[in-house]
């Protein structure tokens, strides 16, 4: 089981980024889209100070964001690297499943990749994603090369703050109904 205090903040860059960008997306009526809270057990707290110093996570997270566009429901995670590929050991069975299934009841599903390398964002539909996580599972490669990943998905940053995601998803809409 993961402690908080060693693995629970890892990503925080990356999702602070897409906290910032939902609020916008929320202030200008294009969605709501909201940080799925990874249930926690605190083991120790230092009274004092009122703060959790040791915790572990108590049950598996589904997917970080989760929310409403116009009408469509979404769900993603949010994930880094400091390389030039996503290692699968970052992307959990029970997220694909969860996302899988999101997308048979009518969702869409993705997630946001940060090749912090390169400085660069990238949509990952849950369609690709499965196919290459089966892939994996089946003896192939271990992890994702950031040359998988397709130039029509880099995901835009604008005000060097905003994660624009939204942008390419509605391409990727889009683009499955012409």
């Amino acid at each position: 089981m993961g402690y908080w205090n060693t693995r629970g903040l890892r990503g925080n860059e990356l999702e602070e980024q897409i906290n910032l960008t939902n609020e916008l997306y929320r202030e200008k009526n294009l969605g709501i889209i909201q940080k799925v809270p990874t249930p926690i057990k605190p083991i120790r707290i230092d009274q004092e100070k009122r703060t959790i110093t040791l915790a572990y996570f108590e049950q598996k997270s589904t997917v970080d964001y989760i929310g409403v566009v116009q009408g469509i429901a979404i769900c993603f995670d949010a994930k880094e690297t400091t390389k030039n590929f996503l290692p699968m050991s970052n992307i959990h069975d029970h997220q694909v499943r969860f996302m899988s299934d999101f997308k048979k009841q009518g969702g869409e599903a993705f997630l946001v990749v940060n090749f912090k390398k390169y400085e660069e964002y990238y949509f990952l539909p849950i369609d690709d994603l499965e196919r290459l996580y089966k892939e994996a599972e089946e003896g192939g490669r271990k992890s994702i090369p950031y040359d998988k990943f397709e130039k029509k998905y880099l995901i835009p940053l604008e005000g060097g703050l905003y994660v624009h995601y939204l942008k390419i998803l509605q391409s990727y809409i889009e683009a499955r109904y012409q």
